[in-house]
């Protein structure tokens, strides 16, 4: 008996799925939520005082960018932003290689670390008022501070996480300590490093929403804020908007540095 003979060949599940881009299949969701959207709001479904239609967003973010409104706000906040994660990213990172390097450095500094971490952030606003007025400095400091806990977190993980055979191996090989510090430690301590700088950034978007509450004048919150104010959803939106697509954009720098700084490290990207 002959063994039957294939027509055609069998193309494996996983090809087909490549066959469609994988962009395309990503922006599928947020395609048929906006037509949804769309059309729930042209058949009166979703009343325009509930929640403007795409089409009027749409017209009122090119009002705002036409007129410098939307541009100076992003600068205002980006700014902000920066300045937080650059002065927490120091305060953070700085006491976690005091405590992770040194079991001294852990006595002084972790217990206390651990302590104010469990104290809401966000409840710090009336401290910070008092202490720095209504300027910037209370904005910029609340972001900072929750930026500084979760570099803290995983910079301290990744560095107690690295194996103990590795350090074996680097004193075999002659490392002394700084050798150890510099080509072993904080090499493998960076996927944790790199993990809290996701997690900072968006904690820093975060801290950013509830900072432009305190008498801001300028910035994307601000304009929140006075959008709130006269009921204006469509305003409402697309601040929110921008929130999400500059958040977006952070992340996906922290990704392809990611890429860059951990070549060495084969991970499991799905199937």
């Amino acid at each position: 008996m002959s063994s039957p003979v294939l027509l055609e060949p069998v193309v494996p599940l996983s090809a087909r799925r490549r066959a469609v881009p994988r962009w395309l299949r990503r922006t599928t969701g947020p395609l048929f939520l906006l037509v949804l959207w769309q059309v729930s709001s042209a058949t009166g479904v979703l009343p325009s005082d509930t929640l403007a239609a795409p089409g009027t967003i749409a017209s009122t973010a090119a009002g705002l960018i036409q007129d410098g409104t939307l541009p100076h706000a992003m600068l205002v906040s980006v700014q902000r932003v920066l300045n937080g994660l650059v002065i927490g990213g120091v305060v953070g990172v700085g006491l976690a290689l005091i405590s992770g390097l040194s079991r001294l450095g852990e006595d002084l500094v972790d217990a206390t670390v651990q302590m104010l971490r469990s104290i809401p952030w966000v409840g710090m606003i009336p401290l910070f008022i008092i202490w720095m007025g209504i300027g910037e400095a209370p904005k910029i400091a609340l972001i900072a501070l929750g930026v500084a806990f979760h570099l803290y977190l995983n910079v301290y993980a990744g560095i107690r996480g690295v194996d103990d055979q590795l350090i074996e191996a680097g004193n075999s090989l002659g490392l002394g300590r700084w050798g150890l510090i510099r080509h072993v430690v904080l090499p493998g301590a960076l996927p944790g490093a790199m993990t809290g700088l996701r997690y900072s950034l968006a904690t820093a978007w975060l801290a950013l929403v509830f900072g432009e509450t305190i008498n801001a004048d300028d910035g994307i919150g601000f304009l929140l804020n006075r959008a709130r104010e006269f009921f204006q959803t469509d305003v409402i939106v697309v601040c929110l908007i921008v929130y999400a697509a500059l958040g977006l954009l952070a992340d996906f720098i922290v990704r392809t540095l990611e890429r860059l700084l951990l070549q060495w490290r084969p991970t499991f990207t799905g199937k």
